[in-house]
């Protein structure tokens, strides 16, 4: 059996004004092929990444293998949001997921929003991996662009 190992990853964390093209051009491209081809088509560009810090992951080469955004509060949530959260299919069980997560987390405790709680539309699939993070599950599932969903919320932190 072939282990799975993590690259380093190099992170950069922005707001909208300071992604350059690349960054922008590769993070929608990584979303597309992760979340329109790989499942089931649904708009991805919606208006809130003008309103959401970006954490962009690259490894040695330059090359983008993970990102994320979150979306300032009272925009989705009352809370700010994580979400687009996605890694490279190759690195899925290495802990490149987690390392993303818990590094935009780090970024909301300790820059953006020290104190505030973080809420996220978790696919329902995901829950022990957004449970690990500090996140709990609230309400019922519920279906959203065709993949059930639950609602969960991370405490904040100081």
């Amino acid at each position: 059996m072939k282990t799975l190992t993590m690259p380093t990853l190099h992170w950069t964390w922005t707001r909208w004004e300071g992604l350059s093209k690349d960054d922008l051009y590769d993070a929608l491209a990584l979303r597309c092929e992760v979340f329109i081809v790989e499942q089931e088509p649904y708009q991805d560009v919606d208006g809130l990444d003008r309103h959401s810090w970006h954490l962009i992951g690259r490894d040695d080469r330059g090359a983008l293998q993970a990102y994320c955004r979150v979306v300032d509060p009272g925009l989705k949530y009352d809370e700010p949001s994580l979400g687009r959260v996605v890694t490279r299919a190759h690195l899925r069980g290495t802990g490149a997921g987690a390392a993303l997560v818990a590094e935009a987390l780090r970024r909301c405790d300790e820059q953006a929003w020290p104190g505030h709680a973080n809420r996220i539309s978790a696919q329902a699939h995901l829950q022990r991996f957004y449970g690990a993070q500090g996140y709990v599950a609230l309400g019922e599932e519920y279906m959203e662009d065709n993949i059930p969903h639950r609602e969960m919320v991370r405490a904040g932190r100081e």
